[in-house]
């Protein structure tokens, strides 16, 4: 059997994550593989991967908030928000030359904060059981709601005009479900002139850093995070007992340490990830159990 952990990737553009996934299992030899967080073709940078029963901690990592670095191009907007699509408007040469880094500063603040925001049309949303970008290219129109979302810091790094174009260089820290392709799209918009990206890169979600990550064609040899230190850094450690820890890992409900609250990994005296606990009143159950490791696998 394969072992079971957690692959920080770096994703390089060009690819989807899926295909990012298909390697995956080709390296580590195990179906049993799937990630957190899509990243577009065009994007590159962090991606995170399950592997065997560490897919269960995918649902609890999908959550957690991100950060990116971008370009936007100002005076153009594509049919996908993004480079991968075609331009579909070009703003007049007189109204990008009225672009000044004043009133860009000034639409990213407007665009930072607890903000609503539509995501683009050409994105992985369900509408009515199908893909968005599976409607869009069949021909239909697709509108897809507003969303409440927080853009934590929206930072201006560079601003290089161009030949009627104008390239930002942003950072952004966001909350999950968070478009950059749209604040690039709404930021033109705000400006008059269009937008879309040009780069995106996916730098951190949540402590996971994508510095040192493999790429997707150096994963066979590559670390895996271990299911208990992925789980303890996504949502902090218990330690229990072995009595404890096999009463948990049989579906029972155990007496909770007064200062837990909130989900947290229950770690067992060796160290290994017994599952993920809750609080029911004043005592705790295990709501994702992982399989008792076998001698000598990764805890």
């Amino acid at each position: 059997m394969a072992e079971s952990g957690i692959l920080l990737v770096d994703k390089p553009a060009g690819i989807t994550s899926h295909d990012v996934v298909a390697r995956a299992r080709r390296a580590r030899g195990t179906r049993k593989v799937g990630h957190a967080g899509t990243l577009d073709p065009m994007a590159t940078g962090l991606l995170i991967v399950g592997v065997e029963a560490a897919t269960r901690l995918l649902t609890f990592i999908v959550g957690l908030d991100k950060t990116y670095r971008a370009t936007i191009r100002l005076g153009q907007t594509t049919t996908t928000d993004d480079a991968d699509g075609d331009v579909d408007v070009t703003a007049s040469a007189e109204a990008v030359a009225d672009v000044t880094e004043e009133r860009i500063r000034d639409g990213v603040a407007a665009l930072t904060g607890a903000i609503s925001q539509v995501p683009s049309a050409v994105s992985a949303i369900k509408v009515d059981g199908r893909r968005a970008y599976d409607r869009v290219r069949a021909g239909e129109e697709v509108e897809l709601k507003a969303r409440d979302v927080v853009v934590s810091r929206f930072e201006v790094s560079a601003v290089r005009h161009g030949d009627g174009v104008v390239d930002v260089d942003v950072e952004v820290d966001c909350s999950s479900g968070t478009y950059i392709r749209a604040l690039a799209r709404d930021l033109g918009a705000a400006l008059g002139v269009g937008g879309h990206l040009t780069m995106l890169r996916r730098t951190r979600i949540g402590s996971f850093d994508v510095a040192g990550a493999p790429g997707a064609d150096e994963l066979e040899d590559a670390e895996l995070v271990t299911p208990a230190d992925a789980a303890r850094r996504v949502l902090g450690d218990l330690d229990v007992t072995s009595d404890i820890a096999r009463d948990l890992r049989h579906g029972k409900r155990v007496e909770a340490p007064d200062s837990f609250d909130g989900p947290r990994a229950a770690i067992d005296p060796d160290g290994a990830l017994i599952g993920v606990v809750e609080r029911r009143g004043g005592a705790m159950k295990s709501v994702m159990n992982m399989p008792e490791p076998q001698p000598g696998t990764a805890r």
